[in-house]
C-alpha cells in the first residue's frame, strides 16, 4: 500500500512537471506564431485583399483564444493545482463554451480556406467569382454566429457543484441527459 502511494505520487509529480515544462513553451510559441500570422496577414496589402488570407487570419485569432482558454487552464490545473473553474461560475460556464466555439471556428475556417483555394484555381469563371473578400467576410460571420449559438447549451448546463464521484467542488454538467442528447444530434 505504501509502495502504491509512492508510485502514484511519483506519477503525479512527473505528470505535473511534463505539463509545466512542455505546456508553457507550447502556449508561448503558439501565441507568438498566431500573432505573427495576424500581423503578416493584416499588414500586407496583398493579403488584405485575399479571401483565403481572411480565413487564415480568423483561424489564427481563434487559435490564440483556443490556446489561452484550453491549454493555459490545463497547465494551471495540472501543473499548479489552480482550477479557476471551481472558483468562478462565469469561468466555469465560459471556458468550455469559448473553447468549443474557438475550435469549431478554426476548423471551419481551415475548410473554407481549402475550398476557397480550390475555387480560385478552378477553370470555370463562375466558380472563381466566389473567391472574394466580401464572401469570406459573410462566411466568417455566419460561421462565428452558428458556433456561438451551438455552444450556448454549455453556458446553460454547466455549474459549480459537488461531484458525486469525487466529493469535491467541480465545474460539471448538471443535466447530462439533455446536454448529451443535444451533443448527439
Amino acid at each position: 500500500s505504501s509502495l502504491e502511494m509512492s508510485t502514484v505520487t511519483t506519477i503525479q509529480l512527473i505528470s505535473q512537471k511534463i505539463t509545466i515544462h512542455f505546456g508553457i513553451p507550447i502556449i508561448i510559441t503558439g501565441v507568438l506564431g498566431g500573432l505573427f500570422n495576424i500581423i503578416v496577414f493584416l499588414s500586407l496589402q496583398t493579403f488584405r485583399q485575399n479571401s483565403c488570407a481572411l480565413y487564415l487570419t480568423v483561424a489564427s485569432i481563434v487559435n490564440i483564444g483556443q490556446l489561452l482558454s484550453g491549454s493555459l487552464s490545463r497547465i494551471m490545473i495540472s501543473g499548479f493545482g489552480l482550477d479557476w473553474t471551481q472558483r468562478s461560475l462565469f469561468y466555469c460556464k465560459f471556458r468550455l463554451s469559448f473553447l468549443q466555439t474557438c475550435t469549431l471556428i478554426s476548423l471551419t475556417c481551415m475548410c473554407l480556406a481549402s475550398i476557397d483555394q480550390y475555387l480560385a484555381t478552378c477553370s470555370n469563371p463562375r466558380w472563381q467569382q466566389w473567391c472574394n473578400v466580401k464572401v469570406a467576410r459573410y462566411a466568417c460571420t455566419i460561421t462565428t454566429l452558428i458556433w456561438i449559438l451551438h455552444s450556448i447549451p454549455n453556458l446553460i448546463y454547466y455549474d459549480i457543484r459537488i461531484s458525486k464521484a469525487t466529493g469535491q467542488i467541480t465545474c460539471i454538467n448538471f443535466d447530462s441527459i439533455i446536454l448529451s442528447q443535444y451533443n448527439r444530434y
